[in-house]
């Protein structure tokens, strides 16, 4: 019986989480924006909440990003992986005119406003995405 209904609930599980996602958007393999960021002080967890808060909020309010993700370093365990920079960013855009939006938009102005003084170093990387 506890074998029947383990089987029933995990077959029916994929139909809630994908109920419980349905803003989350597809990403976009058009135009790809990552971003690598270095805190002035790392180690600091307001300066950190400070950075999270006000990049959540610039995302969270632009009108061309289409996708995000926010990410900080694991612990690298091969030479070839860096994981010295503080927190890393992916937004995807449905083209590169989107993204030349978002860079002028007032969102992405004040975010670099309120966090400029955190970082030291920011590394962008833009691609465009190969048609399949």
């Amino acid at each position: 019986m506890k074998k029947t209904i383990v089987a029933l609930a995990l077959l029916f599980l994929p139909l809630v989480v994908v109920g419980q996602k349905s803003t989350v958007l597809e990403f976009d393999s058009e135009f790809a924006h990552v971003v690598y960021i270095w805190l002035k002080d790392p180690d600091n967890a307001s300066h950190r909440a400070t950075f999270e808060k006000s990049l959540r909020k610039f995302l969270d309010n632009s009108k061309f990003a289409k996708t995000n993700f926010i990410g900080r370093p694991p612990k690298a365990v091969r030479e070839v992986v860096d994981d010295s920079f503080t927190y890393n960013l992916i937004v995807t855009f449905e083209s590169a005119e989107a993204q030349d939006g978002y860079q002028k938009e007032e969102a992405h102005l004040t975010f670099i406003e309120e966090c400029k003084d955190l970082w030291e170093k920011v590394i962008v990387y833009d691609a465009k995405g190969i048609p399949q």
